[in-house]
């Protein structure tokens, strides 16, 4: 038995995940490695390095950078020129990142699921009923991006930002594990609202980046945040950017989550399902 496959032994075990990724200090664990991953030191840098390719099948063959000054870089990485282009389908609303698809579907008169049995209210996640309500009973992609993957997110489509929420919260881990067993996870962890609007039918669209354990930011780079997201508690941050489908729109510093809501009219792409992977630039939904 290799490591990789004596370590996935132990994470498949249910209740030693859940422990070991969230009965420990989460927020303290956070700070710990916003700290430590930027750090460039050649034995920190190639120690947790190692350890990070140890714990995640990571593929780096598409990444720009050939070597990483930090862990952090490695992280943030970006990739080769046309490594995730963008569907040109104008029917095509594109998966803003490289993600393994949760759970996915219609929402009903403002309820929606983060796990099979463990439902939410939107306007809960969103903190506001009104910037809910266009999207009570549309659809939703729930996109969980592993620590392996690739961590920057795009215009889903050729869009204004119009708005940015941040809502401060907890830092829940947001694996399979820890949604079937925490009610309203999404709810009570950190969490920055993305209010567009698309070029094409103006209709409106929200992606929800949900923060985690271990995710030392969110960070977005089509507004002024100052040096961080964090600072200034919760809070509307308005904004006017206009963004190209496929564009960079920002990054975690480690795997999380997106949500992605659409408002009636919208639906699935073919093959979109629980447990599909996908890239970003794919076809995730379709305008109506």
């Amino acid at each position: 038995m290799t490591r990789r496959s004596w370590l996935a032994r132990i994470g498949a075990q249910e209740d030693l995940n859940f422990l070991l990724t969230n009965r420990i200090p989460r927020r303290l664990a956070t700070k710990l490695i916003g700290w430590l991953s930027p750090i460039e030191q050649p034995l920190v840098r190639r120690s947790s390095l190692a350890l990070w390719r140890t714990f995640c099948d990571v593929d780096l063959s598409d990444a720009a950078d050939t070597s990483f000054r930090s862990l952090h870089h490695a992280f943030t990485r970006a990739l080769k020129p046309g490594s995730r282009p963008a569907d040109p389908d104008p029917a095509v609303l594109a998966s803003p990142s490289d993600a393994i698809v949760g759970a996915c579907g219609r929402i009903e008169d403002g309820m929606l699921y983060q796990a099979k049995g463990m439902p939410y209210r939107l306007a809960e996640l969103l903190g506001d009923e009104a910037l809910g309500a266009p999207f009570r009973d549309g659809s939703f992609v729930t996109l969980r991006l592993t620590a392996a993957m690739y961590h920057r997110f795009h215009a889903p489509y050729d869009l204004t930002v119009e708005e940015v929420r941040y809502i401060s919260g907890d830092t829940w881990n947001v694996n399979p594990i820890a949604l079937k067993r925490v009610e309203r996870l999404f709810c009570r962890n950190e969490r920055a609202p993305i209010r567009v609007r698309l070029d094409r039918g103006g209709h409106h669209l929200l992606l929800v980046p949900v923060a985690a354990i271990l995710v030392a930011s969110i960070r977005l780079n089509f507004v002024d945040v100052g040096r961080h997201i964090r600072i200034g508690g919760s809070r509307t941050i308005p904004c006017a950017a206009s963004i190209a489908k496929g564009a960079e729109m920002g990054w975690f510093e480690h795997g999380s989550t997106i949500i992605v809501f659409a408002p009636p009219g919208f639906t699935l792409a073919e093959g979109i399902a629980e447990g599909r992977q996908i890239r970003a630039g794919e076809a995730l939904m379709r305008l109506p």
